[in-house]
């Protein structure tokens, strides 16, 4: 069994969003967990292009990478920390978080090694859907369409940059 160059790239882009998956949830600073936040959806974005999905690599680019982070980094911005926080965490908590992660990964393995992924790749097709279809998809209204989870995210987002100003002008 020989590997491809492709699946090198895989694993390497798989090590890169563990890695920032974990510094983003374990650092202190909220800002830098924005950051390594950014390199996650950017590293999802790779799996896209190697895929051949390059329209929802651009997307995912756009959208998660682009706008949201955005909207995150301002409202993390506007509002203001206290830097003297000290959060310690029971032994308890500890360990129902160890537990915890540990059972998700055994469900994530069996996950894994009880499905035959080599079956499926070959049946991807090298084509890309038409870009008529898939904006329709997007914004129609219609069942299957997506228009109002767009509008629902939309108008959420809209709610926590008002709150972020809010409590950033609470002076």
């Amino acid at each position: 069994m020989s590997i491809t160059l492709q699946q090198i790239i895989f694993f390497i882009v798989a090590i890169v969003v563990i890695v920032f998956s974990i510094m983003s949830v374990t650092t202190k600073s909220i800002l830098r967990s924005a950051t390594y936040l950014l390199f996650v959806l950017f590293s999802t974005a790779m799996f896209y292009f190697i895929l051949d999905y390059t329209f929802l690599g651009a997307a995912q680019i756009i959208i998660y990478a682009g706008g949201i982070m955005i909207l995150y980094v301002f409202s993390i911005l506007l509002t203001r920390s206290d830097k003297n926080i000290n959060i310690r965490i029971k032994w308890s908590k500890l360990l129902a978080i160890l537990i915890t992660t540990l059972i998700g990964g055994a469900i994530i393995l069996f996950c894994i090694f009880s499905h035959n992924f080599a079956n499926t790749y070959t049946n991807i097709p090298n084509n890309e859907l038409n870009m008529n279809l898939i904006g329709q998809t997007l914004m129609g209204a219609e069942k299957y369409q997506y228009v109002l989870p767009f509008e629902a995210v939309g108008v959420l987002l809209l709610a926590c940059m008002i709150g972020a100003i809010v409590i950033a002008r609470k002076k």
